[in-house]
């Protein structure tokens, strides 16, 4: 195929071209209606840009296939056998790969380290979730991905499971052993599903970690926006082999997904692809070469310490890392990695990707040169110097693995949907979860609709929030009091 074109880039570029008049959506007519403020602050071409992808874009019919020949575009790319955009986000999309292989009332393996989406999906479909649980660094306090064993246990007891969803790369940058786990779901005649929001980045280097259809997943959901050059909720999802029909994905992503997708994310999925394909390889040549170099610097600084493969992977731990995403051990500076985190934005106005009890990270990409690189290590050198006004930090009560793992009583569906009452936290333990309490980011659910609250988990998220953590799905975002389900 013609990787140099991109044609919702062209069609757009058309448009403009044809001068073309809009009597439909959107209402600001190509910012002619946009208050000149707005104007100052987004600029013209992001309203000039802002059309309708039917009668727009493309005619009433879709007869010039625009959308269509750019995912089939974005499939040959990373070799994948059918490609669909989302413009709402991996979110949307892994709900949708869930309905495609579960519905009410069938069970899906699922790695207990899920983004809060996938409990969104379980609650929407009423799927029956077998937890699998991650495994644990105690050392460490941090969760890596569920092993192959792991899901092949799970099956044993479940062989009825319609299929296995796992979450590679972590936000923490750790990859499960996608090839076994592959295996294992292919031994039992069932799909995987793989949550890649992390990995958009992952087919175009051979020193990343294997991406999910080389490791022989199904259908993996990436978010193109998180490692990509595409625009926040730019998402796309990969199909191959005929364990999962394409037109059933389809169907399952237009019951959840808007019938107005801007054109604006489509341009840019369309155009990161064209990058990537012709550029990708030496982009990340110098992105690898940068997180090497910040990497060991960071590693210099009394106090801190980056993981790297030694740290994470092995036996019992991830079987890959992805070098981008660097993390620092900040337990050395005797403070937290949310007083890390706060002290540099207002310091040094940047932004860290993910913080924690003891930990800090650093998200780099190909959009990354040695500038930003020094503005990061120079600003951390200071933190590092300024530690003592960050100390004594709030200690986070993080329980033992076995503590932070809940008893699933009632489905998700069910206890989010069912009567409820307000609680104060105390009075919590031992009841039901009727929402998500979850520490974000990373997004990881620490409790989660029907599953019974214990003390432990409620004082460290009540302990967590006076630290510094934020839970923003909550009913009470401070954790003061729990939405619980009444139960008969």
């Amino acid at each position: 195929m013609d990787h140099s074109k991109a044609p919702v880039l062209e069609a757009l570029t058309a448009y403009h071209a044809q001068n073309q008049t809009p009597f439909t959506p959107p209402g600001h007519k190509q910012g002619r209606g946009t208050d000149p403020r707005v104007l100052h602050a987004l600029g013209d071409a992001v309203f000039r840009s802002d059309v309708l992808a039917t009668s727009g874009l493309d005619d009433r019919m879709s007869s010039k296939g625009i959308l269509e020949e750019a995912q089939e575009l974005m499939a040959d790319a990373v070799g994948a056998e059918h490609t669909f955009f989302s413009t709402c986000g991996s979110s949307l999309s892994v709900k949708a790969a869930m309905l495609s292989v579960a519905g009410p009332h069938q069970k899906l393996l699922v790695g207990r380290d899920a983004h809060k989406s996938v409990v969104s999906g379980l609650v929407l479909a009423g799927i029956v979730p077998i937890w699998v649980d991650p495994q644990w660094d105690a050392e460490r306090h941090l969760a890596h991905p569920p092993s192959a064993d792991a899901f092949r246990a799970a099956f044993a007891e479940h062989p009825d499971a319609r299929g296995a969803l796992v979450t590679t790369p972590t936000p923490y940058g750790t990859c499960s052993d996608l090839p076994g786990i592959a295996r294992v779901c292919h031994d039992h005649g069932v799909p995987l599903i793989v949550d890649e929001a992390w990995g958009a980045h992952l087919p175009f280097h051979p020193d990343l970690p294997t991406w999910a259809m080389d490791a022989g997943a199904d259908v993996c959901v990436t978010s193109v926006h998180k490692m990509g050059s595409g625009l926040e909720q730019g998402s796309v999802f990969h199909l191959q082999g005929d364990l999962i029909k394409p037109e059933v994905l389809k169907n399952r992503e237009d019951l959840l997904g808007t019938t107005s997708p801007s054109v604006l994310i489509y341009a840019a999925l369309d155009g990161w692809r064209r990058q990537m394909v012709e550029h990708g390889h030496a982009l990340y040549d110098d992105a690898l070469a940068l997180a090497k170099s910040v990497r060991t610097q960071i590693d210099g600084i009394d106090g801190m310490r980056v993981h790297g493969r030694d740290d994470f992977c092995g036996p019992g731990r991830a079987s890959d890392l992805d070098p981008l995403q660097v993390i620092i051990d900040i337990t050395g500076l005797g403070t937290t990695g949310y007083r890390i985190a706060d002290w540099l934005r207002e310091h040094h106005a940047i932004n860290l990707h993910l913080s924690d009890h003891r930990r800090s990270s650093a998200q780099l990409t190909h959009a990354d040169d040695e500038t930003t690189a020094e503005t990061l290590v120079t600003a951390l050198r200071d933190v590092a110097a300024h530690a003592g006004e960050l100390r004594p930090a709030p200690r986070v009560e993080v329980p033992d693995p076995a503590e932070l793992r809940l008893e699933q009583v009632i489905l998700p569906r069910d206890a989010f949907f069912g009567r409820t009452e307000q609680v104060p936290w105390e009075k919590a333990v031992g009841r039901v979860t009727a929402e998500m309490l979850t520490p974000y980011p990373p997004g990881i659910p620490a409790a989660l609709p029907g599953e019974r609250l214990t003390s432990e988990v409620l004082h460290y998220l009540r302990s967590g929030v006076e630290a510094g953590m934020v839970v923003p799905d909550a009913a009470d975002t401070e954790v003061k009091s729990v939405r619980v389900a009444i139960e008969d």
